[in-house]
């Protein structure tokens, strides 16, 4: 048992011993040694990595001194067992309750917002994901764009489905260490439109917060769809904590309307607390060969800067440019094939410039803007 309770089950990231999924364990003399029968519980019948549970126990009985064969039976929880694990991932909180807006709650969210969209708003935040899971933060990522969800297909788990447990969803694990839940997972078929309006729209976020068991996170972030709308403002009164990283390109068009994705984030009292300007430059490939640095300003040059000091002004503390990434055929390929830039390529320009954001972002310390700290008032002066 001491052996087992170092196999952690894949989804939720939690002992398996303390999850209640090792029903028993038989000891048999054999040649040479001992058969060890382990009778593991599965969450749900048809677990989609049954498997990999299958392979951490053998390995980590089968190190035993003494052990000569490893069986592993898989078995399938009753009801009431599945129940005993909900309560125990709960943690006696109430159904429906966001973990990440309760006043004790450690784990920095970040909303990545742009104004329009076309400015590569979710590529850089399944990229951010990554390199914050490289430097070695427990990450969790929403597909909060209902209508366009891109991000599972970008880290490369398009055709997953999340396993649930009884009402309680576990997000789906990334091979790059992101946990990830997108309303694209929740589809019966890939290819199906979302077609929803106002309340349908709260009630999905409000289900991807609370719904789904994140575990302990350091970090959160939230591909958010582009513009002011639903989600927008679903997101202010429902995490008033989140801070808000505004994406834009650098062109004129582009980063007029970026400020006012930003001013939104202001009115729902979300604190802003950069901006990344993407598409920012094309290296010239021929200077490039001979060692010299030369930018083709495609889309112009200087959005990032603009909408960085004009939300500083409008909101009277610092916002800065967080990063400029530069355009590179490497990110779109990447993205397309679910292998993104900072793991598919990481000496690029690009993804040096996207680490380079998550370092920044990465180093925040939690503030108190928007917390609530649990204080009641005594009386009236």
């Amino acid at each position: 048992m001491t052996a087992l309770s170092k196999v952690n089950d894949p989804e939720i990231k939690r002992p398996i011993t303390e999850l209640g999924m090792v029903e028993g364990v038989d000891i048999a003399a054999g040649d040479g040694g001992s058969v060890v029968t382990v009778k593991a519980l599965l969450t749900v019948a048809g677990c989609p990595l049954k498997d990999t549970i299958n392979r951490d126990v053998s390995a980590a009985v089968a190190a035993l001194p003494g052990v000569t064969r490893v069986q592993v039976e898989l078995g399938v929880m009753t009801a009431e067992q599945r129940s005993g694990l909900h309560e125990t991932l709960r943690g006696g909180q109430a159904q429906r309750e966001i973990p990440f807006a309760q006043p004790g709650s450690l784990t920095k969210v970040f909303a990545i917002a742009s104004g329009k969209g076309g400015v590569g708003k979710s590529s850089l935040t399944a990229n951010l994901a990554i390199a914050l899971a490289q430097a070695g933060r427990k990450v969790g990522l929403v597909d909060a764009d209902i209508y366009g969800h891109s991000i599972p297909a970008m880290l490369g788990v398009a055709d997953s489905r999340p396993t649930q447990v009884d009402d309680l969803i576990m997000p789906v694990p990334t091979p790059s260490g992101v946990s990830v839940i997108s309303i694209g997972m929740l589809k019966p078929r890939r290819d199906q439109v979302v077609a929803w309006r106002g309340p349908m729209l709260d009630r999905a976020l409000v289900q991807m917060l609370a719904d789904v068991y994140w575990g302990d996170l350091d970090v959160l972030l939230l591909d958010l769809p582009p513009g002011t709308g639903d989600i927008a403002i679903s997101l202010g009164q429902h995490l008033p904590g989140a801070e808000v990283v505004v994406v834009t390109t650098p062109q004129e068009a582009a980063a007029e309307v970026a400020e006012r994705a930003g001013t939104m984030a202001s009115m729902m009292h979300q604190r802003v607390v950069g901006v990344v300007e993407n598409m920012s430059y094309l290296p010239c490939p021929h200077c490039a060969e001979e060692g010299k640095e030369h930018r083709l300003e495609i889309f112009g040059t200087g959005g990032g800067e603009r909408v960085a000091g004009t939300l500083s002004e409008r909101f009277g503390y610092d916002v800065p440019l967080l990063g400029e990434v530069p355009l590179d055929v490497a990110l779109r390929a990447g993205g397309d094939a679910g292998t993104p830039i900072v793991e598919s390529d990481p000496g690029s320009p690009a993804a040096v410039a996207l680490r380079a954001v998550a370092e920044r972002l990465g180093g925040r310390g939690r503030g108190l803007a928007g917390m609530q700290l649990g204080l009641t008032p005594t009386s009236k002066f």
